[in-house]
């Protein structure tokens, strides 16, 4: 929060260098030069750190200026100098509301993109919902379990009481994995706009195939995990990044579904890049991509499957993008597909 102050301050404190330097340039000149014509220049520069209300006070501002350096300049024709100032303040006005229009066009588009963000969310804990079920059912499972051990141990003559504390105990673990599960889940459906912070990227990924474990399971595919241990943290959005892998580790199952159970594999890794940013992959062993792809997998509504609707790589590429990473996506010699993308590590890592 410190360091967006300052930076608001330094972005206020230079629009109001530029704004003097105008004025001065504006009243110093003939009538005959339209100096107040920049002003639309620090009007497009703050439209995207401006409110819309801030955004017009700062035009009004530029055109009070522009109307006094015309009554404080006395050089030239003052009829030709009318004209210019007139067509000065028109030029601020249509200009800011240009910029008013571009700014609502964007956050419409923010908030469409953020809406699509949850849908396909959702899309992907639909097809994890097996999964999910599994994970939460086996500690339940395991509670009602040992909850049946704890009555036969305190029904006996004695008690055992060590034992039945032993039954109860392993309950209370159960509960909290159940808990975690819930939790996790709940994460990856949070609604919120971007919001990029440092986390390690290891985690992340065990969370995400814990929740797939039961899909892939069902599938018969094993799963390799080569996770480096020397990563820095990450600096993005971590259930967005989540999402990303989630729907990576989907795509991989579905892409094996022709191929022999025998021959299904599924690799995750991370690693250190040679730019130093943090490496994540996703290698499968299952049909590839078409030999003259290109960017195409990463394109909106382009899809191998005949109920799907092509948009997780898009979405995918977008999450990466907006977090200052890349993805691509290469043909292994081996067989299968390998999708890798990239993400910068927290400020304040070695490079």
């Amino acid at each position: 929060m410190r360091v967006n102050s300052s930076r608001l301050g330094l972005g206020v404190a230079v629009a109001l260098a530029v704004m003097a330097a105008i004025f001065v340039a504006d009243t110093s000149t003939d009538y005959a030069v339209a100096a107040a014509g920049f002003y639309t220049v620090v009007i497009l520069a703050a439209a995207r750190r401006l409110s819309a209300r801030q955004l017009m006070v700062l035009a009004c501002a530029c055109i009070l200026l522009t109307l006094l350096s015309f009554a404080l300049s006395g050089f030239g024709n003052y009829r030709v100098g009318l004209i210019n100032s007139g067509i000065g303040i028109v030029t601020i006005l249509v200009t800011t509301y240009l910029a008013l229009k571009m700014e609502a066009a964007r956050a419409d588009a923010q908030e469409a993109q953020a809406r699509l963000l949850r849908v396909a969310r959702a899309s992907t804990l639909g097809e994890l919902t097996t999964s999910i079920a599994h994970e939460v059912n086996q500690p339940l499972a395991a509670i009602v379990t040992s909850g049946n051990a704890c009555q036969r141990w305190l029904a006996q003559a004695p008690p055992n009481l060590d034992k039945a504390r032993q039954a109860v105990e392993r309950m209370l673990d159960d509960a909290r994995r159940a808990s975690d599960v819930i939790v996790r889940v709940r994460g990856m459906t949070r609604g919120q706009a971007q919001q990029p912070y440092a986390f390690a990227i290891n985690p992340a990924i065990e969370e995400v195939l814990s929740l797939a474990r039961a899909e892939l399971e069902r599938h018969g595919i094993p799963v390799t995990l080569e996770l480096s241990e020397e990563l820095p943290p990450v600096f993005a959005d971590r259930v967005q990044i989540q999402q990303v892998l989630a729907n990576l580790v989907l795509n991989a199952v579905e892409a094996m579904s022709a191929t022999p159970p025998g021959r299904r594999s599924l690799r995750v890794g991370s690693a250190r890049a040679p730019d130093g940013q943090v490496r994540i992959s996703v290698a499968d062993t299952g049909t590839g991509l078409p030999a003259t792809m290109d960017d195409q997998p990463f394109e909106a509504f382009w899809t191998t499957k005949t109920d799907g609707l092509g948009l997780g790589l898009s979405i995918s590429r977008g999450i990466v993008e907006a977090s200052g990473g890349r993805i691509r996506a290469t043909n292994r010699a081996q067989g299968g597909a390998e999708l890798v993308f990239e993400l910068p590590p927290a400020p304040g890592t070695s490079a």
